[in-house]
């Protein structure tokens, strides 16, 4: 039998993403793994691609944008509670928020690998780090 996990979100950061979002990790499973990133409100993430893993992003709070390109096809889709989006594995994207925090749950498949999977690239944004 498999033991059953709970965890409550995290007070404070577990760790600050290579894009300079602030990670809460939470749970995983051997088919993936999931997270609860951050944005302050003004803040532009860098632009990354992640060499092996796919993302799914649930929108919980705030209002922002994410730019995504893969094979020469871009776009730019606004981010808003209950917005949900995929990035699949060697997409490069980047993502900021407005005028309020915006908070995103998101689940990685397969669980987050470490440090070397996500490649700082060019983005659409001057990031604000």
């Amino acid at each position: 039998m498999t033991d059953f996990a709970t965890l409550p979100l995290p007070a404070d950061p577990t760790v600050l993403a290579p894009d300079g979002s602030e990670v809460r990790v939470l749970l995983a499973r051997p088919g993936g793994s999931m997270a609860h990133f951050r944005l302050r409100p003004g803040q532009i993430a860098r632009a990354v691609r992640h060499r092996t893993v796919d993302e799914i992003w649930f929108v919980l709070a705030g209002h922002g944008a994410l730019w995504r390109g893969q094979g020469g096809r871009t776009e730019t889709v606004a981010l808003a509670p209950g917005v949900c989006a995929t990035i699949p594995a060697g997409t490069v994207f980047q993502f900021r928020a407005f005028d309020e925090d915006l908070e995103i749950a998101a689940v990685t498949m397969p669980p987050w690998p470490g440090e070397d999977e996500a490649v700082i690239v060019e983005g659409v944004w001057t990031p604000t780090d």
